[in-house]
């Protein structure tokens, strides 16, 4: 039996990237961020990975229970990295296994982006 702490892997941080679209144009710089945001989620696979990981018991899963969404396990790796480069996952190792999350700020800030803009 192992005494080995799990090291946790670089994380992303996660800030917002910009205010609601019907608030007032976006920047350059916020639309890069938000379309880095939305372009991981774009590819099929990506954003089954995504869900799986978000509707999972506790908001984490491991990769051994999200990696049947019909491609091999390599590309699972490939798509996964990709979600966390954009921002949208974090991911602990774990013995073995690594588990994924979605950070709940990631969900508000993609719905900020999306919601219409409160009156003032």
């Amino acid at each position: 039996m192992s005494n080995a702490k799990a090291l946790p892997l670089l994380q992303p941080a996660v800030e917002p990237c910009c205010p609601p679209l019907t608030e007032r144009p976006l920047t350059g710089e916020e639309a890069e961020r938000a379309a880095a945001m939305f372009k991981a989620l774009g590819d099929p696979v990506r954003l089954r990975l995504f869900s799986a990981v978000a509707s999972h018991e506790n908001g984490e899963a491991c990769v051994c229970d999200i990696s049947d969404v019909g491609v091999s396990q390599p590309t699972v790796s490939h798509h996964l990295k990709k979600l966390k480069e954009a921002g949208l996952l974090s991911s602990e190792r774990r013995g073995t296994w690594v588990f994924y999350r979605v950070e709940p700020a990631v969900l508000a800030t993609m719905g900020a982006v999306l919601t219409k803009a409160a009156a003032s």
